[in-house]
């Protein structure tokens, strides 16, 4: 071969191995949108709702005047005998107390203040028969109880419960009154007074009793209400009133 050209074809190999190898194209990844921002929201913590503050009602003072023109919860009651529990209810300024049941008792006890020397004043209401009363030096020992009816009888007594809802009662005297004889309406009084209890029916003083021998000292005051044979019956008590004289 002649020697130029097998130099030329040398030379020509070489640059073909000397060029630069074809770089392939590189496509870019696609580009990923952006995820959007949540919406942040300002939410402020709700209160819990505040209980309104009931406000507890004053005590009675030690003489007061009730004149039942909303309910209390100053007057705890209590059946004494009977089949049937007696139903107290203050409505239209007055505290009502229905008996379905013939023989059946019903004490009610003002348990704030404690006496040794009280008034009791009530006006009371019977329909159609039956009995109220008033009580004064009620405690764990016994109390005292006048009752009043309007077939013209009265009676004072000696109460003492001998379990919860049986009680005994001791007559101390049994008689009979004018002031009473027939009358629906009446306004009671019971003064306990030392050794002492006054009977009222309508102001007038009806009888003075003694009673030393029983014992009782101090206590708090009280109504009652009682069926007889006739029912159903209500007592009304349109006012209870405490004083020293």
């Amino acid at each position: 071969m002649n020697k130029k050209k097998f130099i030329g074809l040398i030379l020509l190999l070489t640059s073909a191995c000397s060029l630069p190898a074809s770089t392939p194209e590189v496509k870019p990844a696609p580009t990923q949108a952006p995820l959007p921002t949540p919406e942040t929201v300002s939410v402020t913590p709700s209160l819990a709702p505040t209980e309104t503050a009931v406000p507890t009602p004053e005590p009675p003072p030690l003489y007061f005047t009730d004149e039942f023109d909303t309910s209390s919860s100053y007057w705890e009651f209590t059946q004494a005998g009977g089949a049937a529990p007696p139903t107290p209810s203050f409505e239209n300024g007055a505290l009502r107390i229905d008996i379905s049941s013939p023989d059946t008792w019903l004490v009610g006890v003002h348990n704030v203040n404690s006496y040794e020397n009280v008034f009791v004043r009530a006006q009371t209401a019977l329909n159609p028969g039956g009995s109220v009363g008033l009580l004064c030096r009620y405690s764990e020992g016994g109390w005292y109880e006048f009752n009043t009816s309007n077939n013209g009888t009265y009676s004072l007594l000696l109460g003492q419960w001998l379990s919860p809802g049986v009680a005994k009662y001791i007559p101390i005297l049994n008689d009979k009154s004018n002031q009473l004889a027939g009358a629906s309406n009446n306004e009671i009084g019971l003064f306990c007074q030392d050794n002492f209890l006054q009977l009222f029916v309508n102001g007038v003083m009806i009888r003075r009793v003694e009673v030393t021998n029983y014992g009782l000292a101090e206590g708090r005051i009280g109504i009652s209400a009682s069926s007889f044979a006739e029912i159903p019956m209500s007592a009304i008590f349109e006012w209870v009133r405490v004083s020293l004289e």
